[in-house]
């Protein structure tokens, strides 16, 4: 007896084990795939300008963020390049110092974002039937409210907190992200090599996370572009209408809002931030876009992708 359950046992764990490498190698070639599209190599080379900016601009910038160098909203000086604020800091130190907020927050709120709506997603398509219908009625109910006004509303009550943003702005991208993962995961949940796992006994969160989770990641890897997208939008909106970093801070939706008054007398205080959080959101759309492409197989019309 024991010689037959050995065979049964190999016999069902292999072709767990061949589709997981299959599934493995499917997304490595997805993201080959995807590099080849030029939008997505132009959107990976934005991304990094701008990451770069973000994690060594403060070391390469002239002035501290908060020190006052000369009259509010006075223009390009030698000692001040891009001119100064409406409170008379230089306006190229700020901007340098103003891209870790965005960015950083921006990431973090995303990936919350993901790890939690990926979790309900994965839970909903696995247990179907009452959990399912629970799960996703409940993440509905959020879905009903704007990201914004969802977010501003718990903001306004408990404060332009950090933790708080990024908290908020990933619980806004949840329901969205669950629903994405829910669909993928319905179709995964059915295939042999997941019901070969429930066979061998295998506990629920590792059929989850070890043997459905790897074979969704091609559609939320784009899911994980777009959020992100969204993310960088909200909260540089947040700072913008005075709900996140509060002054002296250098942060380039707080710069936007300051000197929105003085632009037609020192408009680089308002162009620069605004280009770069327009540029940046370029940047992450255009790779989503090509993720997007190769998951569906788009090539380009004629010599390769484009």
């Amino acid at each position: 007896m024991s010689e037959i359950r050995s065979v049964t046992d190999s016999e069902l764990v292999e072709p767990a084990k061949v589709h997981g490498a299959r599934r493995r190698s499917e997304w490595v070639e997805i993201l080959h795939n995807a590099w080849g599209f030029n939008r997505t190599r132009v959107g990976v080379g934005i991304f990094a300008f701008i990451l770069l900016l973000a994690a060594l601009g403060p070391f390469f910038a002239p002035h501290s963020p908060t020190e006052f160098v000369a009259a509010p909203f006075s223009g390009p000086s030698a000692g001040t390049v891009l001119g100064v604020d409406y409170i008379g800091h230089d306006v190229l130190s700020r901007v340098l110092w103003g891209g870790r907020t965005v960015l950083g927050l921006a990431i973090a709120a995303t990936i919350i974002g993901l790890v939690l709506g990926v979790s309900f997603g994965l839970i909903a398509g696995y247990a179907r039937r009452w959990l399912d219908e629970t799960v996703m009625r409940l993440l509905d109910v959020l879905l009903a409210f704007p990201q914004i006004v969802l977010v501003l509303l718990l903001i306004s009550l408990l404060g332009p907190k950090l933790w708080l943003i990024v908290l908020m702005v990933g619980l806004s991208h949840a329901p969205r992200i669950a629903r994405v993962s829910r669909a993928a995961a319905l179709e995964v949940v059915q295939r042999d090599f997941v019901r070969a796992a429930e066979a061998l006994g295998e506990i629920k969160p590792r059929i989850l996370f070890f043997e459905v989770l790897p074979n969704i990641t091609s559609p939320l890897l784009v899911e994980f572009g777009l959020r992100l997208t969204y993310s960088i939008g909200l909260i540089a909106a947040l700072s913008f209408l005075g709900f996140g970093l509060q002054p002296p801070a250098a942060d380039w939706g707080l710069m936007i809002n300051e000197n929105r008054i003085g632009i037609t007398v020192q408009p680089w205080a308002v162009v620069l931030p605004v280009s770069l959080i327009a540029i940046l959101t370029i940047g992450t759309n255009l790779i989503a876009d090509g993720l997007g492409r190769a998951l569906i197989g788009i090539e380009r019309e004629s010599g390769g992708p484009s």
